[in-house]
C-alpha cells in the first residue's frame, strides 16, 4: 500500500510548527482492499478510512470534476489509475500540496517548497476558482501564517472571482467556519485585510473594513464577540445573522456593541442614580436569566478594558448574588400576610436594587 502524508501535516512540519493533525493519501488501492486491511470508511462523497489503530484519516487519491454550483458540486473519481500529482494539483494552494513518502522523500510537484520559503500563498491551478470557498481559506492561512503574502497572479484571479459574485453562493455556516478558524490565527485582522485588498470583503465581511484585531489574551471562540466593540449595534446584528453565527455568540457580540462601553462607565459610579441604571441595564441583558452568557461578556470586557478588569469580576459576583435574590430572601417568616404576585415582584426587584447600591458604595 503506498502511504503519502500530504497537506498541512507536511506544510507545518515544514515550517516548525506544531503538526495538530495528519492525513494520508493511498495510491493504487481500492475501496475493497482497504476495507480488507481493516480500515473503517467515513467518507461518503469519496472514500476515506480511519486507520484502525491511529484513526487517521487514509484517503484514496481522486480527481474531482466540476458538475455544478457550489463547492459541494463537483463529480469524484478515485481508482488505482489516479497518481499522486493527479491528486495532488486539485488542492487549494502549493503549500499544501505538498506530499511525504513513508521512508521520508519530498515529493513537491508544484513549488511549494519554494513558496514557503518566499512566504508566498499561490493557488496550483485554475481550478481553484471553481470553489469559491477557497478564496476565504486563502485568507485564513493569511491570519494563521505569519508574514505570508497573496501572490500576484492568485491575487488577480481571486479579484476576478469577486467581481463575478463567486462568493453569493456560498453557504453562510462554511464561510462562518473558516472566519472562525480566522480568529485564532496569530495575526486575524489579516483574514478581512486580505480579503478588503482583493476586493472581496463584500458582501460577506462589509461589516469589518478597517477594524483592528481582538486582543489576543481573548479565547479564540470569543473572540468573534470580542469585534462587536469596534462596531455599531446594527453592524454587529448585520453581520452575525448574515454568517448565521450561534445564537449565544449572535446575542453577545450585539450586547457587546451596544452595552460594552456603557457597562464599563456604569461600575465605576457609585451614586444612586446610577445604580438604578446598573440594575436596569443587567435586567436588559438578560444577566439574571442567563448567567453563563454574562460571566463570557464579562470575560470579553475584561479583556478589552484592562483597567476595570477587577471590578467587571465583581460584578460577575454581583450577578451571582442577585439571582440568588428570590421570593426567600424578600417573604419573612414571621410575615402575616406575605406579599404575592405584584407586590412580590416588587420587593424582590426593591431587594435587588438595594444590593446593587451596596455593591457600588463598598470600596473597591
Amino acid at each position: 500500500m503506498q502511504c503519502y502524508l500530504v497537506g498541512g501535516a507536511v506544510r507545518d512540519e515544514l515550517l516548525g510548527r506544531a503538526v495538530k493533525e495528519r492525513d494520508w493519501v493511498v495510491v493504487g488501492e481500492t475501496a475493497e482492499a482497504m476495507l480488507r486491511a481493516g480500515f473503517t470508511q467515513v467518507g461518503r462523497d469519496f472514500p476515506v478510512f480511519l486507520h484502525p489503530q491511529s484513526k487517521e484519516e487514509y484517503a484514496l487519491a481522486r480527481t474531482e470534476r466540476k458538475t455544478g454550483p457550489g463547492h459541494t458540486g463537483f463529480t469524484v473519481h478515485a481508482d488505482p489509475s489516479v497518481t499522486l500529482e493527479e491528486d495532488l494539483i486539485r488542492r487549494d494552494l502549493t503549500i499544501n500540496a505538498l506530499a511525504q513518502a513513508e521512508d521520508g522523500a519530498l515529493i513537491d510537484p508544484f513549488g511549494g517548497q519554494r513558496d514557503l520559503q518566499a512566504r508566498l500563498l499561490r493557488h496550483v491551478s485554475e481550478a481553484f476558482s471553481e470553489d469559491p470557498l477557497r478564496i476565504f481559506r486563502l485568507a485564513r492561512f493569511a491570519s494563521q501564517l505569519n508574514g505570508f503574502e497573496v501572490a500576484p497572479e492568485t491575487a488577480d484571479l481571486v479579484r476576478s472571482m469577486a467581481a463575478a459574485g463567486a462568493t453569493l453562493e456560498l453557504p453562510a455556516e462554511r464561510v462562518w467556519q473558516e472566519f472562525r478558524k480566522s480568529l485564532g490565527g496569530v495575526q486575524s485582522q489579516r483574514f478581512w485585510q486580505v480579503l478588503e485588498e482583493l476586493n472581496a470583503l463584500e458582501p460577506w465581511f462589509a461589516e469589518l473594513a478597517g477594524l483592528q484585531a481582538p486582543p489576543s489574551d481573548i479565547a479564540a471562540d470569543d473572540r468573534f464577540v470580542a469585534l462587536g466593540i469596534q462596531l455599531s449595534p446594527e453592524q454587529a446584528v448585520q453581520l452575525a445573522a448574515r454568517l448565521k453565527v450561534p445564537n449565544d455568540e449572535r446575542a453577545l457580540i450585539e450586547q457587546v456593541a451596544r452595552h460594552g462601553r456603557k457597562i464599563v462607565e456604569l461600575i465605576h459610579v457609585s451614586d444612586a442614580p446610577s445604580a438604578v441604571a446598573l440594575a436596569s441595564l443587567l435586567q436588559n441583558l438578560g444577566a439574571l436569566r442567563q448567567g453563563d452568557r454574562f460571566t463570557r461578556l464579562s470575560a470579553v470586557l475584561a479583556s478589552l478594558f484592562p483597567n476595570g478588569a477587577a471590578r467587571l469580576a465583581q460584578l460577575s459576583d454581583l450577578v451571582v448574588e442577585l439571582r440568588g435574590i428570590g421570593a426567600a430572601s424578600v417573604v419573612s417568616a414571621e410575615a402575616q400576610q406575605p406579599p404575592t404576585g405584584k407586590a412580590l415582584g416588587e420587593a424582590i426587584t426593591a431587594a435587588r436594587l438595594a444590593q446593587v447600591e451596596r455593591w457600588l458604595k463598598a470600596p473597591q
